[in-house]
């Protein structure tokens, strides 16, 4: 049907075959220019009546600030994007969101507040005894909302980690206000990855000072949209804390994870060395990546937490050292919690291999980086929920459909062994996504995914979690970013629906960027969407009916 070479195979273990000599990867980390207005895309196939909508999405579009570089990937500054889908036609827009990083890096010409991965210099104009007392000002925590965007009652945040989000009109792109969330709640910042309830509330978790200055993790509550119109924010609370293992270290978190009566947060051995943290913004030089440690002896933790009410629950779960970013999903089943994650294999933070020298480098020294980083592999937990008066030694789960273990240890921790769904040498199923509308913390059968080629995003991936069997979507020298599903109006089955992915062809010399439209229901093409202009790499979104 169409004059492109894809493919979409199902087997059970889905690797890529895929070389990329070429380095058209490259191109995804490079600097590109607003929109000052919608462009028509050229579309290809027939996008479905029903799917009438915006898709929104987040990444950085701004990798240098005159002649100084950003080093990190987390470091490009904010930039939205917005597919347009109407009746058939499709049009793309994006916009910087105006954060104060980037307003004021603009107007300096230079980097001004300090970012994940690169640190900012004091204003080289200024006389030598300005400077000194602007090492001593305190930390300028950045705003730079370049990870998600999501809904708080009718409105949408744009966000990053920290304590600011940035509210943003979905149709115009214009930046309306910053918001700081410490005028709020207790936390020092929260992730990028809320989960949302069918009526509207939001729940986030944040780390935040505890008892005699402790660090605790906090579940924080945002009530669903207002009669009376009035700013849910206003509303939010604390609903459930959880402990820290370490005083001074809270260990970092990007997502945690929501059953229909139960939060799950694990508890990795990538740490904060806060100390550092709060004393390394009067060191020249520091940024946020240097604050990063690892304990090597930890290993990881899981905590639970009721929902209603929120009290936090005093079962001890811990397992081999990992790093997670991801978390797929979680349910409750007979007694136990399952719970599915994206995870990468040690106590070497992942985020040591995303700087922007390693990413741009050439195909074989990027597969080298690869080779000394930590091994990605989904995995399934499974934490019982009654654990009082089992004996030790013996595995507690009891479910018939899955080989992860659950033992009692002699002191009195239980100790988890996981199922594997996926794994594949350098071999990543990332960025997943499920039917959330209708699965988030229900038992569930697929999950969709980015799938990364030593760290290069080069195909889409759909697996069943059931029965481990995958499908794939990918053509070549193309790197594709997170597949979002939209359910159809009728759907019957669990992935009755499409998924949408934001597609760079870097060496096409006429529209080198598509959006893609997929059948969930084996990752065959429907339709896409060819504009004329290059896309950068995105990290999250969502879709907008």
């Amino acid at each position: 049907m169409f004059p492109y070479i894809s493919l979409v195979v199902l087997f059970f273990f889905f690797v890529s075959c895929l070389e990329h000599p070429a380095g058209g990867y490259k191109k995804i980390f490079e600097s590109c220019e607003e929109l000052a207005e919608p462009i028509p895309a050229h579309v290809s196939g027939k996008i479905p009546a029903w799917l009438t909508g915006s898709l929104l999405r987040m990444g950085p579009g701004l990798f240098e600030i005159g002649d100084e570089p950003f080093y990190h990937l987390f470091d490009g500054q904010a930039l939205i994007h917005k597919f347009d889908l109407k009746d058939g036609h499709v049009t793309y827009f994006r916009r910087f969101i105006r954060t104060d990083a980037y307003v004021r890096a603009m107007t300096e010409k230079r980097i001004v507040i300090t970012e994940f991965g690169t640190a900012a210099y004091p204003d080289p104009c200024k006389n030598i005894f300005s400077r000194f007392f602007t090492y001593f000002q305190g930390i300028e925590v950045t705003d730079n909302c370049l990870v998600n965007i999501y809904p708080i009652g009718e409105d949408f945040y744009a966000c990053t980690e920290t304590n600011y989000i940035t509210k943003v009109d979905p149709d115009t792109l214009e930046t309306i206000k910053k918001v700081d969330l410490c005028n709020y709640l207790s936390v020092n910042g929260v992730t990028a990855h809320p989960h949302t309830e069918p009526d509207g509330t939001v729940y986030n978790i944040g780390n935040c000072f505890g008892k005699n200055m402790s660090l605790a993790y906090n579940i924080v509550k945002i009530p669903p949209p207002q009669e009376d119109k009035s700013d849910p924010i206003e509303k939010s609370k604390v609903l459930v804390q959880f402990p820290s293992s370490e005083r001074f270290k809270p260990s970092y978190i990007h997502s945690f994870g929501m059953t229909e009566n139960y939060f799950v947060f694990v508890e990795t051995p990538v740490k904060i060395n806060l100390l550092k943290f709060l004393t390394s913004w009067s060191i020249r030089g520091t940024n946020y990546m240097d604050c990063f440690e690892s304990n090597d002896k930890m290993g990881t933790w899981f905590h639970l937490a009721t929902k209603n009410p929120g009290e936090y629950m005093d079962h001890k779960f811990r397992t081999s050292a990992f790093n997670l970013f991801h978390h797929i999903n979680c349910y409750e089943d007979q007694g136990f919690i399952v719970v599915d994650l994206c995870t990468w294999k040690g106590h070497d933070f992942v985020y040591n291999y995303l700087y922007l020298a390693n990413v741009r480098q050439n195909w074989e020294e990027v597969k080298k980086a690869a080779l000394r980083a930590p091994q990605p592999e989904v995995r399934r937990y499974v934490l019982p929920l009654d654990i009082h008066r089992e004996e030790q030694g013996k595995n507690l789960v009891s479910l018939p459909y899955t080989t992860a273990t659950a033992v009692m240890c002699s002191d009195g921790t239980v100790w988890l062994e996981p199922e594997v769904l996926f794994s594949g040498p350098r071999q990543a199923f990332e960025f997943p996504q499920i039917n959330y509308k209708k699965y988030c913390g229900k038992n569930y059968t697929f999950a969709y995914g980015l799938g990364l080629n030593h760290f290069v995003p080069d195909r889409i991936c759909k697996l069943n979690v059931k029965s481990k069997e995958t499908w794939i979507w990918q053509e070549p020298d193309a790197y594709p970013s997170e597949p979002l599903f939209v359910q159809s109006p009728d759907a019957k089955d669990e992935d009755d629906g499409v998924l949408l992915s934001i597609v760079v062809k870097p060496g096409v010399t006429q529209r080198p960027a598509f959006l893609l439209i997929l059948n969930a229901t084996d990752l065959t093409e429907i339709a896409r969407a060819e504009v004329d202009v290059m896309i950068p790499v995105t990290l999250h979104g969502l879709y907008k009916p």
